[in-house]
């Protein structure tokens, strides 16, 4: 119902006649705070290396390429990155590691929230996004399979608005708004969103249209910033994302329980939902002294998820029916510094503190049982919340060293402590090199010794002798706490300008993990459960080919992977299988998310001024299942296609139509089978859709 404002406001939008832009300076004013700000944005960028990475950068221009344009969602934009594999939830696993990225807005780092499947980035606010993996600098500490590095919009260099409206099969409406300006020193870009679909998240059957699967995001995002003068600017950044979730049903299974004064609920007929709220906001101060270059940045972030059971339907099918509710608020300051000593070194250091409080609150209904194990059909109320501070602290110092034209070094090392369920420290050294063999030809390698936390927010220390007795109870009863990952990471490769149109890349990379952090679904609600295994491995490499021409660009990228696991040392009691845990105990085991072969590509042809046709594909070998992980889903490829045209009507702004087509050849693909070792429900991939959409600019 909350669409058709939003569709009425949008349409009215498109057609309007164009509002005049008022700088609110004269132009040699504006000229001169653009060129500033331009300044001011290379300082800032320069406060963030990548030397001895392995860096792949998507800008806007090649976001607007994507057959459904701005309205890809921002994992399915991640997606088109070499080694990147697709999953359930709007879940990316890059290079054989679950989740453990970190995002950085404008070079701050966004405190990651409680994983759903909600998408707190829109690829709308995106100016250029850029994914480091490899061994990164030690900048870079805690979320290190890769970095993915936003640069947004901003006022500074854009004046005017643009409203979008997109939607199609299985209900789709999407309606944007986004508007940009600047008044003399003071620039600002904002932009909402809304979208409302009966398919929300991968369905576990492969119906054409899911059942119980509807819905509702909403998105806004501004970004603000005020020049003081040529060496001094502040930033603020403000986002928040709100969404809401049925849980998807799966026809046709039998209850497992009786629930006194009752009648079994149908299965396609349960009603579990879920909402997910993330609030943030960074505020930096940038300054630049001579070959002094800073900035300061206090943040915060605030997210909840809030997993709603069938109170009836849970108990007659799980025997447990729990009322779930987490969150978690980060607050921390992050500096970063860089000083230039001579021609040959630039010195930069840092530091960051963040604080987080995570409350998890369980209220559940479940059946007792009786002497001989049988459940009986009343249930009771069991409650188990759980609360939790915790500290991470960051110290970094590295410094950039250019041995001559060809040869460049960079190396340092940074400090971490985390005190949390346990209070843990690392020292981890990075080098990294980057070497110009001749025109045309670069090579890098590095080596990065990692420390990775758990993350807070998902952690939990569920009381386990409230649940004895109940078909809640653990099958095991050990619980160790979890701990942080360590691990020493390795990287080389070597990328080729073959012409000025074609370019070549090649990457291996290898890493030896202590501790090594998975995560899993266990139970119904859709929140994952982080743990260890002893020892872990990670190895693979990836070939990139990108063509640039006059009419036509294109990308393709190939990934081999390999992610294995030994011995689960922590969160036992979330495992239901004795005999699956004694088995991992003394075998190697593939990851839940491992993916041995993935490939992405995509192709934009510009048929002329107007018109564009662009089509982009994903393969993927599958993702493992079956008991500890033996076996893995069926492979699989989807295409889809787009074409864009912009009308010059009604005035010189025109209007931009899109028409898109996803799944083209309606491949029935499956993501999870709801076997393995931490996987819930069974997921398939979305089916064939038609969409079209219509923008205009103001």
């Amino acid at each position: 119902m909350a669409a058709k404002p939003l569709t009425s406001l949008a349409l009215l939008a498109v057609f309007a006649p164009p509002a005049l832009a008022d700088s609110g300076a004269p132009p040699d004013t504006t000229q001169t705070v653009n060129i500033i700000a331009k300044r001011l944005d290379d300082a800032r960028n320069s406060l963030s290396p990548s030397t001895g990475t392995s860096a792949y950068t998507i800008d806007s221009q090649a976001i607007a390429e994507l057959p459904q344009g701005t309205n890809t969602s921002f994992d399915k934009v991640l997606e088109q990155a070499p080694g990147v594999a697709q999953d359930s939830f709007g879940q990316v696993h890059v290079r054989g590691e679950h989740a453990n990225l970190q995002y950085r807005l404008n070079g701050i780092l966004l405190p990651e929230g409680i994983s759903g499947f909600g998408q707190v980035m829109d690829a709308r606010v995106v100016d250029r996004v850029q994914l480091l993996t490899g061994t990164l600098p030690a900048q870079y500490g805690y979320r290190t399979a890769g970095v993915v590095d936003i640069r947004t919009r901003s006022g500074s260099v854009e004046d005017g608005g643009t409203v979008d409206l997109y939607g199609g099969s299985r209900g789709t409406v999407e309606t944007s708004l986004s508007y940009a300006g600047s008044a003399g020193p003071a620039s600002y870009f904002v932009s909402g969103r809304y979208k409302g679909s009966d398919q929300g998240i991968e369905p576990p059957t492969s119906q054409l249209t899911p059942q119980h699967d509807h819905t509702d995001q909403g998105k806004a995002f501004g970004y603000f910033s005020y020049i003081f003068n040529p060496d001094n600017r502040l930033n603020v950044v403000l986002g928040s994302a709100n969404s809401l979730f049925q849980i998807p049903n799966n026809p046709g299974q039998s209850p497992s329980y009786a629930l006194s004064g009752t009648t079994p609920v149908p299965s396609g007929s349960i009603n579990e939902r879920q909402r997910e709220q993330t609030q943030y906001a960074t505020v930096a101060w940038q300054g630049v002294r001579d070959n002094l270059n800073f900035q300061l940045a206090p943040y915060l972030r605030y997210t909840r998820l809030h997993f709603s059971p069938d109170p009836v339907a849970d108990l007659q099918y799980n025997g447990v029916a729990s009322n779930v509710q987490r969150d978690n608020f980060a607050t921390g300051l992050q500096g970063d510094g860089s000083y230039q000593i001579g021609d040959s070194h630039v010195l930069r250091a840092g530091f960051s503190t963040q604080h987080e409080r995570a409350v998890a609150n369980n209220s559940a209904s479940v059946f007792p049982l009786d002497a001989n194990g049988a459940a009986l059909s009343a249930p009771v109320t069991v409650v188990d919340d759980q609360a939790r501070n915790a500290m991470m602290y960051g110290l970094y110092l590295q410094d950039e060293w250019l041995l001559s034209d060809a040869l460049t070094v960079n190396y340092g090392t940074r400090f971490d402590a985390v005190n949390a369920y346990v209070n843990e420290t690392q020292w981890s050294p990075r080098i990294g090199v980057v070497y110009k063999v001749a025109s045309g030809t670069t090579l890098h390698a590095g080596y990065a010794r990692y420390f990775t936390p758990p993350p807070l927010e998902l952690v939990t220390q569920t009381s386990i002798g409230k649940f004895l007795n109940t078909p809640g109870a653990p099958s095991i009863l050990q619980n160790a706490p979890v701990k942080s990952e360590r691990s020493h990471n390795f990287d080389a490769g070597v990328t080729q300008q073959i012409t000025s149109r074609l370019q070549i890349g090649l990457d291996g990379y290898y890493k030896r993990v202590h501790d090594m952090l998975d995560e899993g679904q266990f139970g119904q609600a859709l929140i994952y459960t982080p743990f260890n295994y002893a020892q872990g491995r990670i190895m693979g490499a990836e070939t990139t080919l990108s063509y640039t021409g006059d009419k036509i660009d294109a990308y393709l990228n190939v990934a081999v992977s390999r992610a294995v696991g030994r011995q689960i040392i922590s969160s036992q009691e979330s495992f239901s299988d004795p005999a699956e845990l004694a088995y991992i105990a003394s075998h190697w085991v593939h990851l839940d998310h491992d993916q041995l072969y993935t490939a992405s590509g995509g192709l934009t042809w510009r048929v002329d001024d107007a018109t564009r046709v662009s089509a982009d594909s994903v393969f993927g070998s599958g993702l493992r299942k079956d008991f500890a992980n033996t076996g893995h889903i069926a492979p699989y490829a989807t295409l889809n296609l787009g074409v864009t045209h912009h009308f010059g009507i009604p005035d010189d702004r025109g209007v931009d139509v899109r028409v898109s087509i996803v799944n083209v050849a309606d491949a029935k693909y499956q993501l999870r089978s709801g076997t393995g070792i931490g996987v819930g429900a069974p997921q398939f991939g979305e089916r064939r859709g038609y969409f079209a959409g219509i923008s205009r600019s103001f």
